[in-house]
């Protein structure tokens, strides 16, 4: 059914945040004389002297980084969240809310190498990346000062990254951030209604029609969700029911790591350059009880819209109406496979 949506303005919804996306399938035709980012340079050497995440040098903190020979994992030396925050701030006013905030924030090296980024890693070396994922969301679940361990990348000097060298973050937060809370709530009020949880069933669905599935192995699959805003935007979904990434055994850890490496390597195929991004994963809270409407999933919004040079923005009446976006779901899913055919 939804192949055949006209080449027409419409709206779709997306359950998980309850909010609604314009699609406007005709904009693709207009001229641009906008704003072209810089194409990425990704000729980087395996070591830099002057980076403060290759081995053996020193961070911007002072401290001196091990010589690490895999993952390396520290607490950020300018951390957004701290353990403890001092004097308790609590303002209770109906215009003037506020309230004390603490946590952990830290940073994962994915590799030694400099220049090394997810789709070049040895699949190996992205397992090993995964693993060390489970590894800290399970130790936050031990902390009563933790409720939500959000994992992310940012890639690409386009998306605020500040140092090229290939790391994700992990800020853990004693409460549920703002979207994790929205979630939270669509998938619970979904499985007390259908019985079964929302992203298991959308699953299903993707794999039945077969219209915005980029990619899949025996435990994933990738998909352009159906109210994709970004242009490329895709998520990570297990096949089988898993509230957290705590609950991948072997077979899966490694799956999930194929699944995150071709999903990268094939952007970068879409316009021949390192292909920028913010990624996360989204899954059950760290606290206790039992989170069966929570079905983990991870997210990658990539900005650009038209080639290496030309990105989308989140401007005009995406920020003061709602996300709007022009290439529809399904023939960017298309660009996707065409993408994926490429890079094998």
């Amino acid at each position: 059914m939804e192949q055949g949506l006209p080449q027409q303005p419409h709206r779709r919804f997306n359950p998980l945040t309850r909010e609604w996306v314009l699609v406007s399938p005709h904009r693709t035709q207009r001229p641009w004389q906008g704003q072209q980012e810089a194409r990425s340079n990704s000729q980087r050497p395996q070591y830099d002297e002057a980076c403060y995440l290759c081995p053996g040098n020193s961070r911007a903190g002072g401290r001196k980084n091990p010589q690490f020979n895999g993952t390396f994992v520290f607490t950020n030396d300018f951390s957004a969240l701290l353990p403890a925050t001092g004097e308790s701030i609590s303002l209770d006013d109906p215009l003037f809310s506020a309230q004390s905030e603490s946590g952990i924030c830290k940073v994962i090296c994915f590799s030694p190498r400099h220049d090394l980024s997810v789709p070049y890693m040895d699949l190996e070396d992205v397992s090993a990346v995964v693993r060390v994922w489970i590894e800290e969301y399970k130790a936050f679940r031990k902390m009563d000062s933790i409720a939500y361990a959000q994992i992310f990348e940012n890639k690409g000097q386009i998306m605020g990254c500040s140092n090229p060298h290939p790391h994700c973050q992990i800020w853990a937060s004693a409460d549920l951030p703002y979207v994790v809370t929205q979630e939270q709530s669509s998938q619970g009020a979904y499985l007390e209604q259908y019985g079964t949880p929302m992203l298991v069933d959308y699953v299903n669905r993707e794999l039945e029609q077969k219209i915005r599935v980029v990619y899949e192995n025996e435990y994933f699959v990738v998909v352009v969700p159906f109210w994709a805003v970004w242009p490329y935007e895709t998520m990570i979904l297990p096949k089988s029911h898993h509230r957290s990434i705590a609950e991948f055994g072997p077979d899966e850890t490694m799956a999930f790591a194929d699944a995150y490496k071709t999903l990268t390597l094939t952007y970068d195929h879409v316009f021949a350059c390192e292909f920028p991004y913010t990624a996360g994963i989204h899954q059950a809270p760290t606290t206790a009880g039992n989170h069966d409407a929570w079905q983990m999933h991870m997210h990658f919004y990539p900005p650009l819209l038209r080639s290496a040079t030309v990105k989308k923005f989140m401007v005009g009446y995406e920020m003061l109406a709602t996300p709007q976006r022009d290439i529809t779901a399904e023939s960017a899913a298309e660009t996707l496979r065409r993408a994926l055919s490429l890079s094998r």
